[in-house]
């Protein structure tokens, strides 16, 4: 009975061998297309997600040489402007006697995506794929002390993540109901618009304050600046 038997027989060391092959084909394929991944922005990338933000290299507040007031406030207002658009600035003072910090105040701006390189208000890597993906928005504050004569000036920016409530349906209304217990009421909102509830605070940008701060010292302490200084 068994020698008429002829269905056929299973080699499941070959089947294995097979899925092994598979396996390793599949590894080797992902393999290479993460190496193929290997640009500079692909490297940031894949580093600010796997490692923890790098120590600061730029001291915060920075140190600046001494030189005219109104050379350095120029220097400070030239580099901000690159990145924000300011609303309120107050010069900074320190001749003659009077002495007075400045101030610099920009408006909120909508973090730079991927698809918009000419902007600066996002880093490359990590900071610009977020905005890219996300809802970010920055601002900045910039103080420049005078200290005998010189200057130390303050970067700070603000970094905040939209907070988008659920969809709401057209037959809904938008209802709220206040700590005082009074109601207010938002109206009625598109069907399928999420609703902005505000934004949440991410703490400071510290890789725009660093670009920031490079700038200005750049800007301050480039060699054509000397000849700034003695006109």
């Amino acid at each position: 009975m068994h020698g008429s038997d002829s269905r056929p027989r299973v080699n499941h060391q070959g089947a294995s061998v097979s899925v092994g092959r598979r396996m390793f084909c599949l590894v080797l394929a992902v393999g290479l297309m993460l190496a193929s991944l290997s640009g500079a922005g692909c490297r940031q990338f894949r580093y600010r997600f796997r490692n923890a933000p790098p120590e600061q290299f730029v001291p915060n507040p920075l140190d600046l040489p001494s030189a005219p007031d109104a050379f350095v406030w120029s220097q400070v207002i030239d580099a901000v402007d690159d990145y924000f658009r300011i609303i309120r600035e107050t010069p900074v003072q320190n001749a003659d006697g009077f002495i007075l910090d400045g101030r610099v105040e920009t408006a909120y701006s909508i973090g730079a995506s991927c698809f918009e390189p000419w902007r600066k208000d996002s880093t490359p890597g990590f900071e610009r794929w977020q905005g890219t993906l996300q809802s970010i928005r920055r601002r900045a504050i910039v103080t420049v002390r005078p200290r005998g004569p010189g200057y130390t000036v303050e970067v700070v920016v603000q970094k905040d993540l939209e907070d988008v409530g659920r969809e709401i349906s057209g037959t809904q209304s938008s209802v709220g109901v206040s700590h005082d217990a009074s109601i207010e009421r938002r109206g009625r909102l598109v069907e399928g618009t999420p609703e902005t509830l505000g934004w949440i605070p991410l703490g400071r940008d510290s890789s725009l304050e660093q670009v920031i701060l490079s700038d200005i010292f750049g800007r301050i302490t480039q060699n054509d600046a000397e000849g700034l200084l003695h006109h």
